[in-house]
């Protein structure tokens, strides 16, 4: 039986979310989107889809994240979290209906000025939504999709697209080097934020896991959140029995829903984590040595 105290937990999680959410459509609707100016990710080119044609934003976000999420079910073979569809659902939800109250639009007579804001309520909103196991999709798919088949660090895909995404604002008739210059700034200022929010935007931690239930943690971690888990053995000095140790290596956005699910699993668990500066090999970034190191053609040594 669920408890009480479960059920007002995840709603209030979710309530979190959703005030992230708020002000990442916020970012756009109030600031970005008004003042003709566009940044990267899928926001950014459903964005200049309208500036082009019309559509409104929440129509192609809606289709563009649909589609998305679809090759990444086919091609990654997983979920993506339901946080993450909500986030979707509640933006398209949100991109619809805020831009009809005109009370909430900012107009601001330099705009650079509104795009250096712009970024820095979005970046807030999105970290807000991150730091709670949430996403909200676009390029976040498209880089695990990529990142499947190519050696490609997710950090490349986000930065070589929101670059393509806002340059394209030129093919825009009327729209000039000036409005890209600015969607641009709305870029690094919302990179410098999400830095300063999530340490990081694919910042990893180290974590430590202590309980009885060991194994019902690490199926659990193994099978819903495709982390690797290592047993150590171990034995409790006052105790002097023996035990075993989950070390788990994720990324920080996923703390939030390893750490809730150790505690549901086994209330009385014990957690140790640890800032992990640098993580390489298979579901991070790649080892760089700086090196090309040539193929060795068939029968030399």
């Amino acid at each position: 039986m669920v408890s009480a105290k479960h059920i007002l937990y995840v709603i209030w999680d979710y309530f979190i979310v959703t005030v992230g959410t708020l002000l990442y459509c916020m970012g756009w609707t109030s600031f970005l989107i008004p003042n003709g100016i566009a940044s990267g990710g899928g926001t950014g080119l459903c964005t200049i889809v309208y500036f082009a044609t019309g559509i409104p934003v929440s129509y192609s976000f809606f289709v563009l994240n649909a589609l998305l999420l679809i090759i990444g079910f086919l091609v990654l073979g997983k979920g993506f979290g339901f946080k993450t569809i909500y986030v979707i659902l509640l933006s398209t939800v949100l991109f619809k209906v805020l831009p009809e109250y005109e009370c909430l639009v900012a107009y601001f007579d330099e705009r650079l000025v509104v795009a250096v804001v712009g970024g820095i309520v979005e970046a807030v909103g999105i970290g807000i939504v991150l730091l709670r196991g949430g996403s909200s999709g676009g390029t976040d798919i498209a880089a695990m999709v990529i990142n499947k088949y190519w050696p490609v660090s997710p950090g490349k895909v986000y930065l070589y697209s929101d670059l393509f995404i806002i340059a394209s604002v030129l093919l825009i008739p009327g729209k000039t080097i000036e409005d890209m210059i600015y969607g641009y700034a709305t870029m690094v200022t919302f990179s410098f934020m999400i830095d300063a929010i999530l340490l990081g935007r694919k910042s990893s931690v180290q974590i430590l896991v202590f309980s009885s239930k060991y194994d019902e943690v690490a199926d659990f971690i193994m099978k819903n959140m495709d982390r690797g888990v290592t047993a150590l053995y171990a034995q409790g000095w006052y105790s002097q029995k023996d035990n075993k140790v989950l070390l788990i290596v994720a990324y920080k956005t996923q703390l939030h829903q390893i750490v809730s699910a150790v505690k549901r699993i086994d209330p009385k668990a014990f957690v140790s984590v640890s800032t992990a500066t640098s993580v390489y090999g298979e579901g991070f970034e790649e080892i760089k040595t700086g090196i090309k190191l040539k193929q060795k053609e068939n029968g030399n040594a």
